[in-house]
């Protein structure tokens, strides 16, 4: 009942969670040449070095794969799927602290910060996932009918950002150590989920201590999507799907209980 009071009062601010999405895209280019522009070229940027760096210069391959571009796509697979992460985490660990004059001086619902920060991540990621997808069909490496099944990995993604990320939120306004031990974290974290390297390259015992990344599920799940064409197993994502859903209940518990002295701390 606490969850639908507070979803309801979200909704019926939506004019303000959307107009503030539109002013921190137009704030982000403002006074650049380019403008918008920079949304595509950044991502184009990065899918040309890893394709042309990796897989033409540094003759990279991907373990069990033909393909030239397979590493570059494992590659791009792991590492968009990560800045998704950590966008939504780092953004929403810190937005109830950028935001304190705004919280202070207007009455609205603080559950619209955290979802500003995931439609804006999301708006980020469509643009530049959808420039991947671009890639993999003019590469001739497009998946098929199985790239539908993104979407729930996708979901699954977002809400264990979500989760965690309002969890961090609240905590770092009473604890401020909070985010600056977060943003050490998520480095670690980075090298512990198979972005760069393949699982088999591991050995046996570090293989089995993915198990505990939740992370590591996700990422693989849209490499086995987009590299290898096949569907994720949907098994190994379950421990990340009841982690993602006690997050979020955990991180709506908290915010129900301290939003108040959360005014007073900020």
């Amino acid at each position: 009942m606490i969850s639908l009071t507070m979803f309801s009062s979200v909704w019926r601010y939506r004019g303000f969670v959307l107009g503030s999405i539109k002013r921190e895209f137009q704030s982000k280019y403002r006074n650049s040449l380019l403008g918008a522009a920079w949304t595509v070229l950044n991502p184009l940027a990065m899918i040309v070095v890893y394709t042309v760096i990796f897989s033409q210069v540094m003759g990279n391959r991907l373990p069990g794969s033909g393909s030239p571009f397979a590493y570059s796509i494992y590659l791009c697979a792991g590492v968009l799927t990560w800045g998704l992460f950590a966008e939504i985490t780092s953004r929403s660990q810190s937005v109830f602290l950028e935001h304190a004059n705004l919280i202070k001086k207007l009455q609205f619902p603080r559950l619209c910060l955290p979802l500003i920060v995931v439609l804006n991540a999301l708006i980020n990621f469509a643009i530049i996932f959808g420039l991947f997808s671009v890639f993999l069909v003019l590469s001739g490496n497009f998946p098929g009918w199985i790239y539908a099944a993104l979407l729930p990995v996708l979901l699954l993604q977002i809400l264990f950002a979500i989760g965690l990320g309002m969890i961090l939120g609240v905590l770092n306004v009473f604890f401020r150590d909070v985010g600056q031990f977060f943003t050490i974290l998520l480095q670690f974290w980075f090298w512990f989920t198979p972005i760069v390297y393949p699982v088999a390259t591991l050995p046996a015992s570090v293989r089995e201590l993915l198990v505990w990344n939740p992370m590591a599920a996700v990422v693989v799940a849209y490499q086995d999507i987009l590299v290898r064409g096949q569907a994720p197993v949907w098994g190994s994502l379950l421990p990340v799907t009841v982690l993602g859903l006690g997050c979020c209940a955990l991180g709506l518990q908290l915010f129900r209980k301290r939003a108040g002295e959360m005014v007073d701390e900020l």
